[in-house]
């Protein structure tokens, strides 16, 4: 098999990208909103990659090189997958930072309306209590109440006010909750 045709199997496009982000591709036209927090976690993380990991291996790798026999080498081999992981991982860091549109919860103006960054608490229909806070793609973290701002929940918060009552499908079905306060911080 032609070495040309393994590396083409390999080359950036393939969706290579996609697996280097821990969030899904952005759907098309659409824009990449992130909080001031996010932003700045991506920022410090393309930073960290950059500055201080990227260089570090390319210091073992070299020095592994220098040892001879590559192919038995592990430092070098294992230095070079994780280079390439490395690579991917700030290629598409960013193209997300690039693309980001950073929102502010402060400058907020209509803070009566559920919108992106807002913090919302609702009551379901067994009356237990639930807070979540509506961010960008790669904030999200279901698990921590942080919600994407293209969920199926979100989507039914966005434009609500305190009182009103939502309905959204949900994996379990379609549910019901009560806005009982929206916080934007």
């Amino acid at each position: 098999m032609s070495k040309a045709f393994i590396d083409a199997a390999n080359a950036p496009g393939d969706g290579e990208d996609e697996e280097a982000g821990s969030a899904p591709s952005l759907p098309a036209g659409v824009k990449n909103y992130m909080t001031v927090a996010g932003h700045a976690a991506l920022r410090a993380e393309f930073e960290q990659l950059v500055k201080v990991e990227r260089p570090s291996i390319v210091q073992v790798v070299s020095w592994a090189a220098g040892n001879g026999d590559r192919s038995e080498n592990g430092d070098y081999i294992y230095g070079k997958k994780r280079l390439r992981e490395i690579d991917r991982r700030i290629r598409f860091l960013g193209k997300r930072l690039e693309s980001a549109v950073v929102v502010d919860p402060a400058a907020q103006e209509n803070s009566e309306q559920v919108f992106f960054a807002a913090t919302v608490v609702v009551c379901d229909e067994a009356g237990v209590d639930a807070t979540y806070k509506i961010v960008g793609i790669d904030e999200a973290r279901p698990d921590k109440g942080l919600i994407s701002w293209i969920s199926p929940l979100a989507r039914a918060l966005l434009k609500a006010r305190e009182g009103d009552l939502i309905r959204f499908a949900s994996p379990g079905g379609v549910r019901e909750l009560d806005i009982v306060e929206i916080r934007y911080e």
